[in-house]
Order: structure tokens, then sequence, then C-alpha cells
């Protein structure tokens, strides 16, 4: 079924137009995107953009999530079709998650945001500082 994003000018309902538009309500990108700017999805596509991980090393990579929060992101990601989870015929079984190609360039445009946040730190605490001087 296609993806109807844009939205009519006049009523702004959905039209049959297979135009993305994020910032429409129902399209697909728009939930595309909230699913992977939460806090978890832009976490987990970080470290797999580094590498596959086995879930509890995942879940060390990514220091603070718990273990629902992150199966479910991986779910989420997975849905959207920029993880894949292999079941590893071993013993014992193990699960190892990766990125699709879509799931890929999603992370490298993110690590670049992440890069450019990392090199900003002293930047942001001196903003912050400040702000939190005029609040008090």
């Amino acid at each position: 079924m296609p993806n109807a994003c844009a939205p009519d000018p006049d009523t702004g309902e959905p039209t049959d137009e297979l135009v993305s538009d994020v910032f429409a309500r129902d399209c697909t990108s728009r939930a595309a995107l909230e699913d992977v700017a939460g806090k978890w999805g832009v976490l987990a596509l970080l470290a797999l953009g580094e590498s596959g991980y086995r879930f509890n090393a995942l879940r060390r990579r990514v220091a603070g999530v718990s273990e629902k929060m992150l199966a479910q992101t991986l779910q989420t990601l997975e849905r959207d079709g920029m993880v894949t989870r292999e079941v590893l015929t071993v013993i014992p079984a193990r699960v190892e998650y990766s990125l699709t190609p879509l799931g890929a360039r999603v992370a490298e445009r993110l690590r670049g945001l992440a890069d450019l946040l990392e090199g900003s730190v002293d930047e942001i605490g001196a903003a912050r500082e400040a702000y939190d001087s005029r609040q008090a």
C-alpha cells in the first residue's frame, strides 16, 4: 500500500501522492524519524555503526539502557528496516544485531552529529553555565 504522506493544502488530510513529508502526521518518514531520534534509537544506531553486537554486548555499550528498552528499540528499528537480527546456530544459540544498508546510512549521519556534539562540549558547557546563572 502506498504511503500517502503529502497533505492536501486545503484540508491537511493525506492525499494519494507518493511524496514523503516528515511534517505530515501520518507519514511513514515521520514515524521512522521518531523511532530513530529517541534517545535509545540514536545510541543503538551509533553503536551498531561501529560493528555488529550481541544483545548483552550492545546493552553494555549503550550504558544506562534497560533490557526491556533495548529490546523494544531494536524491534522498532528492525521493523523500520534499519537493523537486522540474526540467530546464530551455535551452542548455546546467540543473536547478533547489525545494520542494514539503510541503517548504515542513518548511522553515518548520526555519527556526524555525535562528532559535532562531542567536539563542542566546552561550548555547550559554557552555554549551560551562562544560562543557569541567568536563571538564578
